[in-house]
């Protein structure tokens, strides 16, 4: 069926979008109705499809604003789980190193229409008329929103680490972790470290961002001598959105949890760590993380 052959694309471009698989998956079985009622009329079904995707997922992102107002902390996207064996559209997804977690987070800066002509122009190379179309506005308008967000991009992604770099940086922080030792810690963080838990308010953790080495440093020092290491060091890799992440499973009152390290000069920058259970649908159906 030609529109399978179009999934996995619409799925990435849903996802870099809203930062949210199941709005992305109810934007591709949108454009699969419409393409299903017209799809003998349309001639390039991959543009016509991305622009169906592409309007969906506006409305959804607009109409998140209003519902992330209500959200209690810190908002992040949902992690996409996957095994280095899984061949499934999901892991066709995370090959794609726009979809890791440090670059979806810096895409929750850009306003709806600037995210969106962002993905579909410098990501997907679509041209500013139909992206004119997708957003309702001028050629000219959807070309600064691209713009706009690209500067932003450009100014706060942090480019993607080397993977044994990455393993060995997160080696040393498990390790320091693992001896309660504030100084490697602090040593393994970048200066202007900042720790990021997504948890709606349905569990117990921080709500607002932390920032600074020392202080992230403390707190996860703090986190050990109240749930006690095994809980924490419990904790196992898994891929997170295509890059090594950790799973730390539910124990000793602590809530289960997948976070992901964004790296910067050789020190860790940003911990993500997502606790709202909610957005951990992908975990669930990961076999043995």
């Amino acid at each position: 069926m030609a529109f399978e052959e179009h999934r996995t694309h619409l799925l990435r471009v849903g996802y870099r979008i809203t930062g949210s698989l199941a709005d992305a998956e109810d934007a591709v079985q949108e454009a699969w109705l419409r393409w299903n009622a017209r799809g003998a009329e349309v001639r390039d079904e991959r543009a016509w499809l991305t622009t169906v995707v592409g309007r969906v997922c506006l409305d959804r992102l607009r109409s998140a604003a209003v519902r992330r107002e209500r959200y209690v902390g810190p908002w992040l996207p949902e992690p996409l789980i996957t095994t280095p064996d899984d061949d499934g559209p999901l892991a066709t997804v995370v090959r794609d190193e726009s979809v890791r977690m440090a670059a979806m987070v810096v895409l929750e800066r850009l306003s709806p229409p600037q995210r969106v002509a962002f993905v579909l122009h410098d990501a997907l190379d679509m041209p500013f008329a139909a992206i004119a179309d997708v957003l309702g506005c001028t050629e000219a308008t959807a070309r600064q929103h691209a713009a706009r967000a690209r500067r932003v991009v450009a100014d706060n992604a942090p480019p993607p680490p080397v993977r044994a770099d990455h393993q060995a940086l997160l080696a040393r922080f498990a390790d320091a972790m693992a001896r309660g030792d504030l100084d490697a810690l602090v040593a393994v963080l970048h200066p202007d470290a900042v720790l990021v838990n997504d948890s709606d308010g349905r569990v117990r953790a921080a709500r607002r961002e932390v920032v600074g080495a020392d202080k992230v440093a403390r707190l996860l020092l703090g986190l050990m001598a109240r749930y006690g290491s095994d809980a924490l060091l419990a904790g196992r890799m898994l891929l997170v959105n295509g890059e090594l992440g950790m799973f730390v499973p539910a124990a000793n009152e602590m809530p289960e949890s997948v976070t992901v390290a964004a790296v910067r000069d050789g020190r860790i920058v940003a911990l993500y760590g997502v606790l709202n259970p909610e957005k951990l649908g992908t975990l669930r159906q990961t076999p043995d993380p």
